[in-house]
Parts: structure tokens; C-alpha cells; sequence
């Protein structure tokens, strides 16, 4: 059976609900999913409350949910996420660190705003952008471009983001955001297990796996739809070499709109990797006890 631990809702950049989500997995017959949205884990409780349903009207279920995270984090100017899960979702230092990337997107999209009505004479209000958002939701770069192309700002999504939504854009504001040291560290200190996401993107990622690893990273993601059978190989032999765990998802956001393709369970992530994420939080357990 196929497991995804790298998928996100319409609480983040995703367009499926945390049910939706829910049922694709069970139509698809995973053994397990985790919703990572950006900066958010309303996702969980959510889709945890309509398994627990699913499971009282059919008498039984197959699909096991673990809360899972994604924090964007910024180093040298770099942007590197991180991955978190089986984190106590109550921690006061996880809600803090939540709650700092929340009001650093908000800023970031009020400046942006501001930007974008003075040097692009794109009219634009906050009240354009947030009633893309979800209730709760973290407001991303989608949300941002789908208000620009709704206001006549760009004649599609694609064009407002490749004039206005990359740092080569003369609008664009870079969000103020927590580093990944501060990301790994408190998914650690909150019971969690803490994983580079999609090293394929990132450059030294080796470099960078061994610094973070003395704040606590945990595991590297080497299974992910745009990681070739040559990338699998290469990041598992790092984790190998650096005794840390594997990972793997499909990085699902939805559908997507020009082929509607669901990449939601599509590539294969043994099933292995689940256990190996369980003895990781158990032996985590058993070393804060």
C-alpha cells in the first residue's frame, strides 16, 4: 500500500478541503496521509473529525492521518521548508512560531498591496486578496496572483506571477520569516520530527542538512514527484551516511487547473517509510522521557 505524507489544503495553497483530501485517500486506498499546509495546521483537526466520522457510520477504517506541518523559512536568502510531524499541535512554541508566520504573511501581502497600487497603478485592496483566503488559511503567492488577474491587474494567474510574484519584480516584497534552525528546532522541542522538504531545489543541500541536523533535523524527503529514480538514490544515501530517516510525498496541492491532474498518492512511497517515522517518534519519546 502507497502512503502521502506531503499534501496541501485549501488552508494553505491547495484546493481540496481537508475532506476531500480525506476521500481521495481512502478512494485510492492509502495506509496514510499527512496535510501539510504552509505555516498551518487547521487541516488536521478537520480532517481528523470526518475520519473519526467516516469510521462511526462504516464501522471501520484503513487510513491512518498524521498532523503534519509545512514552516517556510528563509537563509541566506534562500528559501528552505521544512516539514514537520507527529508534532504536540497545543505546543506553545509551535502556536508562537504559527502565529509569528502569520502575521509576517499578512504583512508581507500588505506591502505588496501597497507596491503593486503605487509603482504598478494596480488597484488593488486587502479585502481582494482575503476573500480568496480561507477562513483560518495561510495567504499565499496564489492568492496574491489570483487577485491581481481578478482585478484586470494580469490577464491570468501565470502572468501576475511571472510579473509581480518572483524577487525579480520591482513590487515584490520578500516575506520577513523564521530561519529553518528556528523551523527544526521548535518541531524538535514540540515532540515532532522535523524533515527537509524537496531537497532538489536546493543548493549544498548537504551542507545544509548537516547544520540543521544539530537543531534537531530528523529525516530528508527523498521521495517527491519531481525527484528522479537517480535524486531517490542520492538523497537516501545521504540520510544513510547522516543517520536520518526518509520521507516521501506526492507535494499535492489539487487539481491542477490546465489538466486537472490529481497527483495526491500518485508516487509511490513504500510503505516502509511509515514504519521508519514511527520508530523515529517513538525513539524521540522514549529519549525526552
Amino acid at each position: 500500500m502507497n502512503i502521502d505524507l506531503h499534501i496541501h489544503s485549501v488552508y494553505s495553497d491547495g484546493n481540496l478541503t481537508p475532506s476531500q483530501i480525506v476521500d481521495v485517500a481512502m478512494e485510492k486506498k492509502l495506509l496514510a496521509i499527512s496535510i501539510t499546509d504552509h505555516d498551518n495546521i487547521k487541516s488536521y483537526k478537520i480532517a481528523k473529525e470526518y475520519l473519526n466520522q467516516i469510521t462511526r457510520e462504516k464501522g471501520k477504517n484503513n487510513l491512518e492521518l498524521i498532523p503534519g506541518v509545512e514552516i517556510n523559512t528563509l537563509w541566506n536568502n534562500k528559501e528552505i521548508h521544512i516539514l514537520g510531524y507527529y508534532m504536540d499541535l497545543n505546543s506553545q512554541l509551535l502556536q508562537d512560531l504559527l502565529a509569528y508566520q502569520q502575521h509576517a504573511r499578512s504583512e508581507q501581502t500588505m506591502l505588496l498591496i501597497e507596491n503593486l497600487n503605487k509603482k504598478a497603478k494596480i488597484k488593488i485592496k486587502k479585502e481582494d486578496v482575503l476573500s480568496l483566503v480561507q477562513d483560518g488559511g495561510s495567504i499565499g503567492r496564489p492568492h496574491i496572483a489570483k487577485a491581481i488577474a481578478n482585478v484586470g491587474g494580469a490577464k491570468n494567474i501565470i502572468e501576475a506571477y511571472n510579473k509581480y510574484i518572483n524577487d525579480k519584480s520591482p513590487v515584490y516584497v520578500k516575506r520577513k520569516t523564521v530561519s529553518p534552525h528556528e523551523a527544526v528546532e521548535t518541531i524538535y522541542e514540540s515532540g515532532g520530527i522535523p524533515v527537509i522538504a524537496h531537497p532538489y531545489d536546493l543548493e549544498f543541500a548537504e551542507d545544509i542538512v548537516k547544520d540543521l541536523m544539530s537543531y534537531g533535523l530528523r529525516g530528508i524527503e527523498a521521495y517527491h514527484r519531481k525527484h528522479s529514480p537517480a535524486m531517490i538514490e542520492y538523497y537516501s544515501s545521504m540520510a544513510e551516511k547522516y543517520d536520518l530517516i526518509l520521507t516521501g510525498g506526492s507535494d499535492c496541492h489539487g487539481h491542477n487547473k490546465s489538466s486537472k491532474q490529481l497527483f495526491l498518492g500518485n508516487n509511490l512511497v513504500p510503505e516502509w517509510i511509515l514504519q521508519e517515522l514511527k520508530k523515529e517518534k517513538s525513539r524521540l519519546e522514549i529519549a525526552s522521557n
